[in-house]
This record gives structure tokens, sequence and C-alpha cells, in this order.
């Protein structure tokens, strides 16, 4: 665990609820891996809850967000790892998949940079993510689900 990471969980919990990942089962990765939209909830500094929509993916076990450093979503799981997501069917927004979890790294450079080039593939259609900001530096948030809720 980053040694600036506080958490008020004690040790022994987290080892415990480390071996407790629970798997993403087939109705979930099918909706992360089709072109829906997420909704991340992540806690701000004051504790207050904070959504942000956002592209998901997956590499089959861990759910993947990409954002950049500094933004408060990146800012705020790097205090507190502790995640909701929810992935809604767009042709069903009433069905979704629910993953509580923790981001358990924070992937930047090369990787961090292919891996947002791959979404807007998926999400815009085009080769290379078209909003790139001057000295935006990427961050793949990987997260390891705890508790799944697939789509009925």
């Amino acid at each position: 665990m980053d040694a600036s990471i506080k958490s008020n969980v004690p040790p022994l919990t987290r080892v415990v609820s480390e071996s407790l990942m629970s798997k993403l089962d087939e109705k979930s990765l099918k909706l992360i891996r089709e072109k829906n939209f997420a909704f991340l909830a992540t806690i701000d500094s004051s504790g207050s809850p904070q959504v942000t929509p956002i592209w998901i993916d997956s590499d089959g076990d861990h759910v993947l967000l990409n954002t950049a450093i500094g933004r408060v979503k990146q800012k705020n799981t790097k205090r507190n790892p502790r995640i909701a997501v929810a992935v809604l069917d767009m042709s069903n927004p009433y069905r979704y998949a629910a993953i509580k979890g923790r981001v358990a790294e924070q992937i930047v450079g090369q990787t961090a940079e292919e891996h947002i080039d791959k979404l807007a593939k998926k999400y815009l259609g085009k080769d290379k993510y078209p909003f790139r900001q001057a000295g935006e530096k990427r961050v793949i948030l990987k997260i390891v689900p705890e508790h799944v809720t697939p789509p009925e």
C-alpha cells in the first residue's frame, strides 16, 4: 500500500479483504467491454462522495479507468482508494452492474498513454485521444473488485 494513502481500516482487516476479491462475472464484463458509460464514486477530502461519468475498461480481473494526474478522481483515490462504479447499459439505463472495490495501483507512463488511445477508439472511433492537454500525464486506476452486483 502506498505510504501516502491513509486508512482507518486495521491492517488485519485489509489483509483479509484482499483475499476476498470478487470476480467480475460475464454479464458485468460484457457491459464493461461494450461502449457503455460508467459513473465512478470516490470520497473527497471532506469525506463527501464525488461522482464522475467515465469511460471504462477491464483486463478480465480488474476494472481499468483512465484519467489525468491531478484530476479530482485521481487525487481522491490516492488519498482513499475505496470506490464504487456503476456501469450503465446504454440501450437500457435501468440495467447496470455495480462494483465496489479499491484502487490497488495507479499506472502511469506509456501504458497509460496507450490505454487512453484504446478508449478513444472504443468510445469515439478515433485512433488517438483528441482531448490531450499540453503537459498532461495520463494514469490508469487499476481497481480490485471486492463486491460485484451483476446486471439482471
